[in-house]
């Protein structure tokens, strides 16, 4: 099989601007989005109070696959990520499936993004079409991605910024509200209400995994991002090692807090949970100011969800297993055709808004999310078959390893197949396999009369 360089060279032609810095923004702007600010509500109306149980064990997935993608990335940064590595230890078509299905999840993830955007913009402006709204939005981030990777690393870092330091203030009014004073319907109380924290039972915290799952994704996105950065392996380390952990502070925290000053059978509404704590609390202008602060999480989530599915295409494209004309890149190193196809995710957003506003939301997630969490399930499969293939070769040990190998990365593939799996029972999810099983079948079809035409 040809050396990983050949790859890493068949990949070249995107410029390294990016920082550790930006590349620690650009992950936490695809993990904290619209899974973090809307997605909650429906993981609280799923799991009740235990959805901290169910965020956490979302927090170990996430923490397993960062370790196994990580050591694969220092290995071989480069921005195909996962799916050349798929290519490389599992095969060619495994490469294929992997960067297709991904692909295409994290197009729907844009428009599901950009559908948020709508429902946000409604809170100002409730008579203007929220597909008015998408539609707008899309064309401007999709602006700031045909720029440079320069411009959107800084865009992105802002974006990021705000989001953060809007948590860690929610976090800080929250804790003050909590436990620095006594006001009545506000406390650890709130948790008994309802029927308890285990008020939907030990089914119902599994099922919460499933929106924690959807909310964590996109950390990925310093893997894919390392192909474009400065210094690639010591900013993947750097980045790896500090995200998880804020990620885990940032949704944790928050929505412990969250359910002590609004009771969970209040926060599993339609409106975004945070908004509503703003406006039990009657802090003046607050909710108009977290409503700005969700408008710009899922922008941010958008934005990085567009740059690394661009990514991918223009990898397929490299691989000559897409259109040649998406692996081209413009005079400063942005694969042009690659971001406007991968805008396609958008016109459907907008589509499905104009026809469809009340459902579009959990139309795009459960059918984007399969992708996704397949992507993730693959990792871990193909660090099984990296490891054992580096120990055979007698390669040299990585400065960053996965520990607990290889029983936590099997651990992090049975825990991904059996989240996926149960969107088979959860009739918000049944999109997911019904639409994501079908589309494996049509990839791997497609791929084997690739292959026999060759």
């Amino acid at each position: 099989m040809a050396d990983f360089q050949q790859i890493q060279q068949r990949e070249t032609g995107l410029q390294q601007h990016l920082t550790s810095a930006q590349m620690v923004m650009i992950a936490i702007g695809g993990a904290v989005g619209t899974g973090l600010f809307m997605g909650s509500a429906f993981a609280i109306g799923f799991a009740g109070p235990a959805v901290l149980v169910s965020y956490a064990i979302g927090a170990f997935i996430a923490l397993l696959l960062i370790g196994c993608l990580g050591e694969m990335t220092v290995a071989h940064p480069t921005s195909g990520s996962f799916g050349a590595y798929a290519e490389y230890y599992l095969g060619p078509m495994a490469g294929f499936v992997v960067r297709y299905a991904y692909w295409a999840a994290l197009v729907l993830a844009v428009g599901m993004e950009v559908t948020a955007v709508g429902m946000y913009m409604a809170y100002w402006f409730k008579e203007v079409p929220q597909w008015v709204w998408v539609g707008l939005f899309s064309a401007v981030l999709i602006g700031v991605n045909l720029r440079s990777v320069k411009v959107y690393g800084a865009v992105e870092y802002g974006f990021s910024a705000i989001k953060v330091a809007a948590i860690v203030a929610f976090v800080l009014i929250g804790a003050y509200v909590v436990f620095g004073t006594s006001t009545p319907g506000i406390g650890l109380a709130n948790y008994q209400l309802g029927g308890g924290f285990w008020a939907k039972g030990a089914w119902g915290m599994w099922l919460g995994v499933i929106v924690a799952m959807f909310s964590y994704l996109g950390v990925e996105a310093i893997a894919v991002a390392a192909g474009e950065a400065q210094h690639p392996q010591q900013a993947v380390q750097t980045a790896m090692k500090t995200t998880v952990l804020r990620l885990v502070l940032f949704y944790l925290l928050t929505l412990a807090l969250m359910l002590a000053i609004v009771p969970w059978t209040d926060a599993a509404t339609q409106t975004s949970p945070f908004v509503r704590v703003m406006q039990v609390l009657n802090i003046p202008f607050a909710a108009g100011v977290l409503n700005f602060v969700v408008l710009v999480a899922a922008l941010s989530a958008m934005n990085s969800q567009l740059y690394t599915t661009s990514r991918m295409m223009f990898s397929l494209a490299r691989a000559r297993q897409a259109a040649r004309v998406f692996g081209v890149t413009n005079a400063n190193g942005v694969p042009v055709a690659a971001i406007l196809v991968s805008s396609l995710g958008a016109a459907v957003a907008m589509f499905i808004n104009a026809f469809w506003p009340k459902e579009s939301f959990v139309w795009m997630m459960s059918i984007a999310m399969f992708g996704a969490m397949f992507a993730w399930f693959m990792v871990f499969v193909t660090h099984l078959a990296f490891r054992r293939r580096r120990m055979r070769e007698g390669a040299p040990a990585i400065a960053f390893r996965m520990w607990g190998f290889p029983w936590l990365t099997l651990l992090g593939a049975v825990l991904m197949g059996a989240v996926l799996l149960t969107t088979a029972f959860t009739p918000a999810f049944r999109l997911t396999l019904a639409f994501g099983l079908p589309w494996l079948a049509v990839l791997a079809g497609l791929y084997l009369l690739r292959r026999n035409k060759g």
